[in-house]
């Protein structure tokens, strides 16, 4: 590393005396008799460089979507709506027939009105016997049984009421309403046909959002961020120009080698519709090396550095050389960014502060 370093200083020290070897005998006069020294600048080079922009194929989608099922099974008796007939929230879609769930519900009731008879019996009895209790009559043996039968009977209609209201859900979920004002997308049963508990009947989805998703290579994800905007492409109409969607989900780079990674972007209300093939377009951004001129970077006491301008005053900036590639040298300095001025020649007389005439 050391016979890097020198080779470096020397480079340095010879590019220095080059850039002083190079001004004028008139530049060092008009120097002295001027409050401004003349120098010539160069940019700093380097930061974010984009790549090609790659587009990615998806489908346009309602935000808000769902895959409506039967909770019970049973036959579907009923299909209130048809292919693309709007709905709104709470709206009966379609009703199945199961033979079992009626009588459940009335049977859960029945006994439900059994058990609260005979507690209110029993407590009838526990009172009676508690006041003939106080009159010694009643042993408290007895009055002890009446209790234990009177709280039997209260846990047996907790019960019951738990078991009434168990039949007569499942009977309500006989009944499928709409979760939300949408459209009817699918229907995935006919008239008649039995379905089973779980079993898709339709899609429903609401006007309300677009979103598409696409999935990316791995090493893409770490060039998207959540509400970063990207151009969406109309496939169908090539001579439309893009929307512009925001990203609002970003899924996690996995462990499986080549495997591809979903990102979702949400559309503009009203821009294209569900089921369009659009193409997303994503530009990966990458880092560039920081250069300057090699002849702007000096050697002093305090070690490797060079001018920066900033209105019409000289600065100087440490820096830490890496390489140099032809006439550039590749530096890492924290208080340089991609655009600054730094000075490459006149640096004979120049000194950190001073006011400074661009040439």
């Amino acid at each position: 590393m050391k016979p890097l370093l020198s080779s470096f200083a020397a480079v340095i020290a010879i590019a220095a005396a080059m850039s002083m070897s190079g001004c004028k005998a008139g530049d060092v006069s008009a120097e002295t008799s001027e409050p401004t020294v003349s120098v010539r600048v160069a940019d700093v080079t380097g930061g974010q460089t984009e790549g090609l922009a790659l587009r990615f194929s998806g489908i346009v989608r309602a935000t808000q979507r769902a895959t409506l099922t039967f909770q019970v099974s049973g036959t579907l008796k009923e299909r209130a709506v048809e292919l693309g007939q709007t709905v709104s929230a709470g709206d009966v879609l379609a009703r199945v027939y199961n033979p079992a769930l009626a009588p459940a519900r009335d049977s859960a009731r029945a006994k439900l009105d059994e058990l609260k008879t005979q507690f209110e019996q029993a407590k009838r009895e526990w009172d009676r016997s508690s006041r003939l209790h106080e009159r010694g009559v009643v042993s408290e043996q007895s009055l002890e049984q009446l209790a234990a039968r009177r709280d039997s009977l209260r846990a047996s209609v907790a019960t019951a009421e738990a078991a009434l209201a168990e039949a007569t859900q499942l009977l309500d979920e006989s009944t499928l309403r709409a979760p939300f004002s949408g459209r009817v997308e699918a229907l995935l049963v006919e008239q008649d046909e039995f379905v089973a508990a779980g079993q898709p009947v339709m899609r429903l989805s609401s006007p309300e959002g677009r979103e598409v998703e696409v999935r990316v290579p791995a090493y893409l994800l770490e060039h998207v961020t959540l509400q970063q905007e990207l151009p969406i492409w109309s496939v169908q109409d090539r001579t439309r120009p893009p929307q512009t969607g925001s990203v609002v989900e970003i899924a996690q780079a996995g462990a499986v080698r080549g495997e591809l990674h979903p990102i979702l972007v949400s559309l503009p209300v009203d821009s294209l519709e569900p089921g369009a093939p659009v193409e997303v377009g994503i530009t990966p951004v990458r880092m560039s090396a920081t250069t300057v001129p090699l002849l702007s970077v000096v050697r002093t006491g305090e070690g490797t550095g060079v001018f920066r301008v900033r209105d019409g005053q000289a600065k100087r900036v440490p820096v830490t050389g890496e390489r140099i590639g032809g006439e550039r040298v590749v530096v890492r300095a924290e208080e340089l960014s991609p655009g600054d001025q730094v000075v490459y020649a006149g640096m004979t007389r120049l000194t950190d502060g001073d006011a400074v005439e661009v040439r």
